[in-house]
């Protein structure tokens, strides 16, 4: 038989009376790729820190290479071998590529750092992944793509026997997912161990040997992935079956609402697009394509330097993101935790802190509105949370996206930007999240949706508009759009 490596034992774990893990088993064998899946909330994020030590088990047990470990710590799940790339970025912006990869393990010439040795083996690595960054670029410069690259640079290069991936792919290009399928297998034949978390079903099914569920903190199964199919992978962890993934337009298209002329500025150049009523604009590329930078212009996030903004054919004066949301135009940034939420705050005032003028006077909040419009968000979105007061900080990754969208949905905007709409997001969630926005869509609003998600913006999309160098390259219908097309567009 082969050996074990890591045994979680009847593992359960309670916040304040709230059963987060309920009684959790699973093991993984040395050089396998076990796969955790389930809808946010289902207890993986809470999983990973009794693995790794931020959270003490509140009964059970974890072995680790045939010991049984008494008193989990961080630290101590480090001696151990055991890494983890979380799905939110954990580095120093203010620090270089190389001075995070090597924070607290520097390479030393006598009493000296050696600064040329951790360059070069930073350049080495960087290289491996078949990308191109600076290593001596602050990370603060850099984008949420290229972060998350470096999370998994400094993860891999520890001495490590157990790697937690924590939607590791997330918000990279094709190219890129391929490279790091590549350093998976090269971890593998060393005789690492990954548990690899994902919502992008595609990717268990292309790595793991076998797939844990998770539902409602309880272990449902754990099978070898050869003996089951997506669909029922699905059911397993939603508990139901889902419709067709890509709901279809119902209404015919409106006038134009939102314009877009030549706008430019240091990362976008003379950019023009036109969305009308009803319709979803979807917009292609790679890392550093420029999508992100166009929508932060248009949002007013960023300076430009030439072009117009036009509202149902009114020009807008947009300075900052303020005038924006005046005017009628809201943004869900890709980043939801350092530009989307307030994460000490709770639901309701992240519900409402964009309309605050609809539940407040004289500048004094009305509570009991201000927890009506939460709640009234809460129940349209399947948000799950405990109240309307809890804090967003504490709630899964998908809940946080959804509240995000419920704080754009209070504004009433006319023209609403999706950046990366279902990252980090489960199937479940993902299939409400794409009802909503159809849903938007169809009662006359004017969406543009920035995806690296190929089907997604295949699926969803209107037409799609393809960015390569801060230039729109091309515009696709969606009777001609294909991946190649798409590729072409992005990469010639």
């Amino acid at each position: 038989m082969a050996e074990k490596l890591l045994e979680l034992k009847h593992v359960t774990k309670k916040f304040s009376g709230v059963t987060a893990l309920d009684d959790v088993s699973l093991d993984i064998e040395k050089g396998e790729l076990l796969t955790l899946v389930g809808e946010n909330g289902a207890g993986k994020s809470t999983l990973i820190k009794v693995i790794t030590g931020a959270h003490e088990p509140t009964s059970g047990e974890l072995w680790f290479e045939g010991r049984k470990i008494e008193h989990n710590t961080p630290s101590l799940a480090k001696q151990l071998g055991i890494g983890v790339i979380y799905q939110e970025l954990n580095l120093m912006p203010q620090l270089t590529v190389v001075e995070n990869i090597f924070f607290g393990k520097e390479l030393k010439k006598g009493l000296v750092l050696d600064k040329k040795a951790m360059l070069e083996k930073c350049r080495t690595m960087i290289a491996e992944l078949g990308v191109h960054i600076d290593a001596q670029e602050r990370v603060s410069n850099l984008s949420i793509a290229e972060q998350q690259i470096i999370e998994i640079v400094k993860a891999v290069s520890e001495d490590i026997k157990f790697l937690i991936m924590d939607e590791p792919t997330a918000p990279l290009t094709n190219n890129e997912i391929e490279k790091m399928f590549e350093i998976i297998a090269k971890l593998r034949k060393k005789g690492v161990s990954i548990l690899y978390i994902s919502h992008r079903l595609e990717e268990v099914f292309q790595l793991a040997d076998r797939a844990c569920v998770l539902r409602d903190g309880k272990h449902i199964i754990t099978l070898p992935i050869s003996e089951i199919d997506k669909a029922g992978l699905i059911r397993y962890m939603v508990g139901r079956e889902l419709g067709q993934d890509y709901p279809e337009r119902e209404k015919e298209l409106g006038d134009e609402v939102l314009r877009v002329e030549a706008l430019t500025n240091r990362r976008v150049k003379h950019c023009s697009v036109s969305v009308r009523a009803g319709e979803i604009v979807g917009f292609a590329g790679l890392v550093g394509a420029g999508r992100t930078e166009l929508a932060r212009a248009i949002f007013g996030a960023d300076p430009v330097s030439g072009g117009k903004v036009y509202l149902r054919g009114k020009e807008l004066k947009i300075h900052c993101p303020q005038d924006a949301i005046r005017c009628g135009i809201g943004l869900i940034t890709e980043d939801r935790k350092n530009q989307g939420l307030l994460l000490n705050k709770g639901i309701d005032f992240n519900t409402v802190y964009a309309s605050m003028e609809r539940v407040s006077h004289a500048g004094v909040i009305r509570s009991k509105e201000e927890k009506a419009m939460a709640k009234k968000y809460m129940d349209a979105m399947n948000i799950k949370a405990w109240s309307p007061s809890q804090k967003t900080g504490t709630l899964s990754g998908g809940n946080q996206q959804k509240v995000v969208l419920a704080k754009w949905l209070a504004t009433n905007s006319e023209v609403l930007i999706f950046d990366e709409p279902t990252r980090g997001i489960d199937v479940g969630a993902k299939a409400e999240i794409y009802q909503l926005m159809r849903q938007l869509a169809d009662e006359g609003k004017a969406i543009i949706m920035i995806s690296s998600e190929m089907p997604e913006l295949i699926g969803m999309s209107d037409r799609i508009m393809v960015m390569r160098d801060g230039e729109i390259m091309g515009e696709l219908s969606r009777q001609e759009v294909t991946q190649e097309k798409i590729l072409t567009l992005a990469t010639e």
